[in-house]
């Protein structure tokens, strides 16, 4: 008969790319992992995982016993949840992703300050620039998503945090050897520098001015990097023009260390949002309470 401890280990070998990321998940030896899947597999008189290759793949059973076990899981922490709520409890296990540099500084402060509050609470935070399809797996309660809507995973229950625009910004240094751009346009002559975070088109830069009409141009990025702190400071050396969070760039601009430019035209917004898959919505408790933490946090706007 299978227990939920059988479950959970079969869980992290599912979501393992190999049987040594499943023991560091687990945080056993690798062999105690081969030991324990062989044994499951003769209780079970099944072949559950195919260890030819460089990486595990699981077998059509391994594959149905995954997809159960995790609604057996989930079916259970669910009704935890539940109960644990009847008592004013928060408790479980609270994943979370965020982008790097807005995780670092607005996510991560929340996060310690939450876990203290609800000491039967474990939380993980992941910063990652790349979201991808990741809140709406089963590896993650929520994510933190700053930028384009169009371009996150569909079948996802969406929650706004707070504005945030998008500026054009360089360094007062840059500006005075090659000249302010006064218009979209002129940016073509102009060293601009891409910051790739996401599946977003970064070189087609798009303006809209007082009238509403839409300049888009594609810049020839003389440097890129999928770092935002990179960019920022190559921005703040002189090395070209950038565009970026308001967040990111406020405390710059308003020390003198960069100067916005094309102020009559807006670029599309940034919006800080919380994206949630429609199946975890029901185990609101934690999730809810987090995310309520970090609306407080951000009113007042920071940036603002």
């Amino acid at each position: 008969m299978l227990t939920t401890d059988d479950l959970r280990f079969f869980a992290a070998i599912a979501r393992a790319s190999s049987l040594a990321a499943a023991a560091r998940d687990l945080n056993v030896s690798p062999p105690a992992v081969t030991q324990r899947l062989r044994a499951l597999e003769a209780r079970l008189r099944v072949h559950l995982v195919d260890r030819s290759g460089r990486h595990l793949t699981l077998t059509d059973e391994g594959e149905l016993l995954a997809e159960r076990g995790r609604q057996v899981l989930e079916g259970l922490s669910e009704i935890d949840d539940a109960l644990a709520e009847r008592r004013g409890a928060v408790r479980g296990h609270l994943r979370i992703v965020a982008p790097l540099g807005f995780g670092r500084r607005y996510v991560a402060p929340v996060v310690a300050a939450f876990q203290a509050e609800h000491s039967e609470l474990k939380i993980d935070l992941v910063l990652s620039d790349r979201l991808g399809g990741a809140p709406g797996s089963s590896n993650w309660d929520l994510a933190i998503h700053v930028g384009d809507r169009e371009h996150t995973a569909p079948g996802l229950i969406m929650r706004n945090l707070a504005p945030n625009a998008r500026w054009a910004c360089a360094a007062p240094s840059y500006l005075s050897r090659r000249g302010v751009p006064e218009t979209p346009g002129a940016l073509r002559a102009h060293a601009c520098i891409a910051l790739r975070e996401n599946d977003e088109d970064v070189t087609l830069w798009r303006f809209q001015s007082a009238s509403a009409a839409e300049e888009r141009i594609r810049i020839e990025p003389d440097l890129a990097s999928n770092d935002g702190e990179v960019v920022r400071r190559w921005a703040l050396a002189g090395c070209g023009i950038i565009v970026r969070s308001e967040w990111d760039l406020v405390d710059d601009v308003r020390a003198g260390r960069l100067v916005r430019l094309l102020e009559n035209y807006r670029l599309p917004a940034a919006p800080v949002v919380a994206l949630l898959g429609a199946r975890r919505q029901a185990r609101a408790a934690r999730t809810g309470r987090f995310l309520d933490a970090l609306q407080r946090s951000l009113e007042p706007v920071p940036w603002r």
